[in-house]
């Protein structure tokens, strides 16, 4: 059970997925407003002040992505994108445009839940320490000491951005261009595009007990990549 202070605003011009999530959620103590479109969306945040945002893409106005980008302008709030729309290119638009995560209907309310709650406690990290860890693996922010196994792990600067950009977006997918955006910034694409892969390789290298079947950074195919934590 969540605080019941906790508001969600549903973007989705679907009555029946309004009502089966305002069942769902508000079984599980969130309070629920509702906006049937983008403009509608755009026009609650400020007034409704929700705690995080459910939209669906295929709107009868907006695009979610343009709704999202709008946003994005002012606002940081936690965005879940819940959408018909099973195509790469669709969840890499949505995430590039600044989205926190992608969900394909048709949906388990048991998996939104996770994915709120996740969303929620990245968006209000509160007092954390600068040691993370998770399995084998342990960081040390504030010092940059890296173990593995509880034996020192040797990274290159690159190596270490990447790592730390993944630990401060643990379980969130990161797209290609997120990432190169935060760590290159400018060289083209695809030049970095290949730098990336290659860090990725060196790192599960580094840090997987079999590399081809990694445990913590994972694969999101076509889209980016996410460090697991579970």
């Amino acid at each position: 059970m969540t605080d019941n202070t906790t508001r969600v605003l549903v973007v989705d011009d679907e009555q029946a997925i309004r009502r089966y999530l305002r069942v769902s959620l508000g079984a599980h103590g969130y309070e629920l407003f509702e906006a049937s479109t983008g403009r509608e969306a755009l026009e609650m945040v400020p007034i409704a002040r929700p705690d995080m945002m459910i939209l669906d893409l295929g709107l009868p106005d907006l695009d979610g992505v343009d709704v999202t980008r709008s946003l994005r302008e002012w606002s940081q709030i936690p965005i879940i994108i819940l959408s018909v729309r099973s195509q790469e290119s669709d969840k890499v638009a949505a995430l590039d445009a600044g989205a926190d995560d992608y969900i394909t209907k048709p949906f388990g309310a048991s998996e939104l839940l996770a994915r709120i709650r996740v969303a929620l406690r990245h968006a209000n990290p509160g007092e954390t320490s600068s040691v993370f860890s998770t399995g084998d693996l342990a960081v040390d922010l504030a010092r940059r000491n890296v173990q593995f196994r509880q034996c020192a792990v040797q990274l290159t600067p690159t190596e270490y951005d990447i790592l730390k950009l993944f630990i401060r977006n643990a379980d969130r997918v990161l797209t290609h261009r997120q990432i190169i955006r935060e760590v290159w910034g400018g060289l083209s694409y695809e030049d970095e595009l290949h730098l990336l892969r290659v860090n990725i390789s060196n790192l599960r290298r580094k840090l997987e007990s079999d590399p081809a079947k990694p445990r913590y950074i994972i694969t999101e195919p076509g889209v980016g990549y996410r460090l697991r934590t579970a």
